[in-house]
């Protein structure tokens, strides 16, 4: 007789559901062996800087549609409708079903189906690591969001379980958002949450594990008394969400926590005080506030240690710790964070660089990437950061393959002693669990304007770390003063040539070249001799359909004395991750290709400077599907 698993979509609810979709599923690598790829590395080594600048051939689409309707916007969230740069979002083009199953990833955590966005309270409880996330069980827009529940022992494989909880009292009926979990000293958990009322009015919750002996933490209980926190006086209705882990304050049994909002276009977050986490004061001023960043969302503050490579507990304050101080900025959709010193006592917060204040300096990640949030595991001792990954599609082609957003690979945080400015973001070392034998291992000496094709299995699933030498003659010499001020987003892409870059990997390529997505360094040099580094991905041309995602994301990146030019890619079908200099300068891209797809995905090297050799030194490993699935509790 066949196990029956629990099905979240399909079990009893009160949401009427959509009807199925295909289920497009995870796969296992494919074996790409093709007898043509030495012949086109020969055509494309002669031809690279020509294919690089041609000009996509137009294809014929589908349809206009209308302009999608806003999403959230009208609640006081961001929008969550994609809104392409270009204006052609609404450019409906005529996706196949082999390219949108394409789409699906493989070792990416995604639900089943439908909407997904935030991560919400993450945690780890006897012996299984807890994700909880925003997630729409009626449609593939957002709306309705419920709290999606799913559980994994390595962070990699995951189990989806029931919904922990349901927007069904009169403070939370428009919506169960973004909380947090705190842990008390006993053992339980302490779960706020953002409630949209039935008259749209955003306020804080309370919820527990009615079991707290269960391991799967499987029912919860919304607190009697919510909601537990209102909007103070001086504070928009709509301005007031996302609650923060708590940490102990300086009285015995004291917790404070923070909440993100805005007063005018002032980012500000709000700190409170409980015993109990049923009764709040607000507390005098705020954690720390940023004119002219507008509303902050999804708020987070932490420590991290100076000395140590382990984190930190979010209680932990003393010598050597520096707190982190993130911030989702509504009004661009950007997660940034800075790194400075919290007075416990003052409750006050400062930046080490005013100059790199929360909302005007660093992020997190330079591509799509939103709504954060970090964890301490103490079964690693290692703080672990969650990010959405929403769409840069249409909202019409999320419709037809059912299914939107994806979580990031988690990621470890650390701080970055060696610039004393930086994170260090890397993914968590579980992913390695995925990697199928022995690496294809690569030197290249890439002459400028040079490219070479690496053979590979499965370019779609890939864990690539790469560095490069750049000619010490030509980096020592040359002066490029017309390229100060370089960006990344307004340079033109991997087209655009310098003496001293780009140079980098070409992922998710087509054998032609005809869609492409490169990410690369960028080496600028000024009157002064001094070098600065950039790293960027192009997404120009990583799609022939129009109404998706094309920007170049990216920045500077700080390359030190004795430092390789390194970078690490998670590739993963639709998605790319990628961490340079191990992790201080993080993307993630969103591509949509139509002919590189189902094995015929390529990945390549490049040099695409004028006047610098460099040689690169390149690991592939060939990554399989992670295993997820609805959780048998008929099992238990």
């Amino acid at each position: 007789m066949a196990t029956q698993c629990y099905d979240p979509e399909n079990s009893a609810s009160r949401y009427t559901l959509l009807p199925d979709q295909p289920d497009s599923g995870h796969r296992k690598s494919l074996k790409i062996i093709s007898g043509i790829f030495l012949s086109v590395f020969l055509l494309l080594s002669v031809a690279f800087f020509p294919i690089l600048n041609n000009q996509s051939p137009d294809l014929q689409i589908d349809s206009r549609s209308p302009a999608p309707p806003s999403r959230g916007v009208s609640q006081g969230v961001s929008d969550k409708t994609f809104r392409d740069v270009a204006g052609a979002s609404h450019v409906s083009y005529a996706w196949s079903n082999a390219m949108l199953s394409w789409q699906r990833t493989a070792y990416h955590f995604q639900p089943q189906k439908n909407w997904m966005n935030d991560p919400n309270g993450p945690l780890y409880h006897k012996g299984w690591y807890h994700l909880f996330y925003q997630y729409n069980p009626d449609s593939a827009i957002w709306g309705n969001i419920t709290w999606g529940h799913a559980v994994s022992k390595d962070l990699i494989h995951w189990l989806y379980l029931p919904f922990a909880m349901v927007p069904d009292q009169w403070y939370d009926i428009n919506g169960v958002w973004t909380g947090s979990a705190t842990i008390l000293p006993d053992g339980q958990i302490m779960m706020l949450y953002t409630g949209d009322t039935d008259d749209y009015v955003q306020v804080q919750n309370l919820a527990y594990p009615a079991n707290l002996s269960d391991p799967l933490l499987l029912d919860w209980v919304k607190f009697k008394g919510n909601p537990v926190l209102v909007p103070p006086p001086g504070i928009g209705v709509k301005d007031f969400r996302d609650p923060t882990t708590a940490w102990t304050g300086p009285q015995n049994g004291q917790w404070l926590l923070t909440i993100g909002s805005k007063i005018g276009k002032t980012g500000v977050a709000l700190v409170y005080e409980t015993s109990n986490f049923t009764s709040f004061k607000l507390l005098d001023g705020v954690l720390h506030a940023v004119p002219g960043t507008g509303m902050w969302e999804c708020v987070d503050f932490y420590p991290v240690s100076t000395k140590k490579t382990n984190g930190l507990d979010t209680s932990y304050n003393g010598p050597g710790v520096k707190h982190v101080l993130k911030a989702s900025l509504d009004d661009n959709k950007q997660d940034h964070y800075a790194i400075g010193t919290y007075d416990l006592g003052k409750n006050k917060w400062t930046p080490d660089n005013p100059e790199l204040d929360c909302g005007i300096g660093l992020r997190l990640d330079y591509g799509k990437y939103y709504a954060s949030k970090t964890f301490y595991d103490p079964k690693k001792e290692r703080r672990v950061l969650w990010g959405w990954i929403g769409e840069t599609d249409s909202e019409s082609a999320d419709l037809q393959k059912g299914w939107a957003s994806v979580q990031s690979i988690p990621r470890t945080v650390l701080y970055d002693k060696k610039t004393g400015t930086h994170l260090l973001q890397w993914p968590v070392e579980e992913i390695e669990s995925l990697r199928v034998g022995d690496p294809t291992v690569k030197q290249v000496d890439l002459q400028p304007g040079s490219i070479e094709l690496l053979r590979v299995d499965s370019a779609a699933e890939l864990d690539i770390e790469a560095s490069f030498e750049v000619d010490k003659v030509a980096l020592q010499g040359i002066i490029e003063a017309d390229h100060v001020g370089f960006s990344c987003s307004t340079s033109g892409g991997a087209a655009s040539r310098g003496i001293l870059g780009p140079f980098g990997v070409i992922v998710i390529a087509d054998q032609t070249l005809s869609e492409l997505t490169p990410v690369y360094f960028y080496i600028s040099k000024g009157a002064d001799g001094r070098a600065e580094t950039h790293f960027c991905a192009d997404q120009t041309r990583s799609s022939e359909a129009p109404g998706v995602g094309k920007q170049v994301y990216g920045s500077s990146v700080p390359v030190l004395d004795g430092e390789k030019h390194s970078m690490r890619l998670l590739v993963d079908h639709s998605i790319v991750e990628s961490f340079a200099q191990g992790g201080r300068t993080v993307i993630t891209s969103r591509i949509y290709p139509t002919k590189a797809v189902n094995g015929a995905a390529r990945l390549f090297v490049f040099n695409n400077a004028t006047g610098a050799s460099v040689t690169a030194s390149v690991k592939i490993w060939s990554l399989e599907s992670a295993n997820i699935q609805s959780f048998p509790l008929q099992d238990l």
